[in-house]
């Protein structure tokens, strides 16, 4: 996915844009401005409201955005780069046969509300993970582990079934963020961590405002915002509207990159584009006719014009991808040419599948503006090959993640998927695809 944000009078703003395409972001920042008081609050503009504030219990890559790094942290961390690093485990160890993990932990540290962080509540949180009432989203990593172990105050070793190549990286990750026994149930709507940042105030439906912890572990690295505020605007123009005005400082995920040329041509704005992890996956339920049938399946990938995709959803910003790893992971290989745009072949493969007249179908698409527009230009695409798409709107998060995510209610849908080097997924027979290899 391709990124933006925006730095004017002083104030930093931020627009983005995004698009198995991968979805691209850009930086727009400050020409040369005369110099000014250091600012240290930040406005970040948001289309989605998290369903809640904790990482551990739902999917929606929102939660993450808010608390992450913020207001929780994990026993490592994942650096820009894709490296591993030490958090709340300043060391840890692994035995010559790849299974025991014995962790160091940080001595002196706390959680907002003034509970010690031990090897007590490491166990606590990595065996709720993996208890069986778990409704952790990357429940099927921590089934790897066979125990989890606190033989002393700052010392945890985890015993896991079998070797786990990217376990630390693993452990980086938001849903395996350390949590303690007496707030992890209230942590939904009254979140306490160990991070640089506390919770202030949520007013839903608007925003959630984080402040800094002056009890944070790490005193040489405190956080340098005094605060910080997460706006959710929903609408492109809303948020267009926010940047200039200068309601929000930034807007990673900024929805209308039509208009982002505007913010380029504007002197008072800089522009920087990089890379996302966003994967934009067009899902079918493999459970359900016609999508059973591997023909089907591959004749919708070679209906679809990703390029033209891309240009007409998102304005030129994304690359085809053609599988779930995108140009930042290791070992990217471009696969667009494994089953490349080829509407003559797709109307074959429909007909040998017995779909020669195609088929109807709907395709469920979650309220934000990158998903929709893509839903509208796939819709005309495949209509080309004969197959007939209801786009059926599904509010994100709470409707889409009961409907598709849990109970798999769907014959097609839309949808972004942020976690990186998440290819594991086709392997979870229970996965929302019900793709079975």
């Amino acid at each position: 996915m391709t990124i933006r944000a925006v730095w004017k009078s002083g104030r930093t703003r931020a627009a983005s844009a995004a698009l198995k395409l991968a979805v691209a972001l850009a930086l727009l920042a400050p020409a040369s401005l005369p110099a000014r008081a250091a600012k240290d609050t930040l406005v970040v503009g948001m289309a989605v409201e998290p369903i809640g504030l904790d990482p551990t219990i739902a999917a929606p890559v929102a939660i993450g955005q808010v608390t992450w790094q913020n207001i929780y942290q994990g026993l490592t961390r994942i650096d820009r780069d894709g490296k591993v690093e030490p958090q709340l485990a300043s060391s840890w160890t692994v035995s010559p046969n790849g299974l025991t993990y014995t962790f160091a932990l940080r001595e002196g540290v706390r959680f907002h509300d003034g509970a010690p962080f031990d090897a007590s509540v490491a166990q606590f949180a990595l065996d709720r993970a993996r208890g069986a009432t778990s409704s952790n989203p990357q429940k099927a990593f921590f089934e790897a582990i066979a125990s989890v172990e606190a033989p002393a105050a700052n010392t945890l070793v985890v015993t896991l079934k079998r070797p786990v190549s990217d376990f630390t990286y693993r452990l980086g990750m938001p849903a395996a963020i350390m949590v303690a026994p007496g707030s992890a149930e209230t942590n939904k709507t009254n979140p306490v961590g160990t991070g640089p940042f506390r919770v202030k105030a949520w007013a839903k439906g608007d925003r959630v405002e984080l402040e800094r912890f002056a009890g944070y572990w790490d005193a040489a690295h405190p956080a340098a915002l005094s605060q910080v505020t997460f706006r959710f605007l929903a609408d492109p123009q809303a948020q267009a509207a926010a940047l200039r005005a200068g309601d929000v400082d930034a807007f990673p995920e900024f929805s209308a990159p039509e208009i982002y040329t505007d913010f380029q041509k504007n002197k008072t704005f800089k522009t920087v584009v990089g890379n996302t992890e966003l994967k934009m996956v067009a899902g079918m339920n493999n459970a359900r006719k016609p999508f059973d049938d591997v023909r089907v399946r591959q004749a919708l990938m070679m209906a679809v014009d990703r390029k033209a995709l891309v240009e007409g959803a998102w304005s030129g910003f994304g690359t085809p991808i053609g599988s779930h790893y995108t140009p930042n992971d290791p070992g990217f290989v471009d696969m667009t040419a494994v089953l490349p745009f080829d509407p003559a072949k797709a109307k074959a493969l429909l007909t040998q599948a017995g779909y020669p007249n195609g088929f109807t179908v709907s395709l469920k698409t979650p309220q934000m503006a990158y998903l929709s527009r893509s839903a509208e230009v796939l819709q005309a695409m495949l209509a080309d090959v004969g197959v007939t798409v209801k786009i059926e709107p599904t509010e994100f998060p709470a409707k889409w993640v009961q409907e598709v995510f849990k109970d798999k209610a769907y014959d097609m849908t839309i949808m972004t998927h942020a976690e990186p080097l998440d290819l594991d997924i086709y392997a979870r027979d229970s996965y929302y695809f019900n793709y079975k290899s």
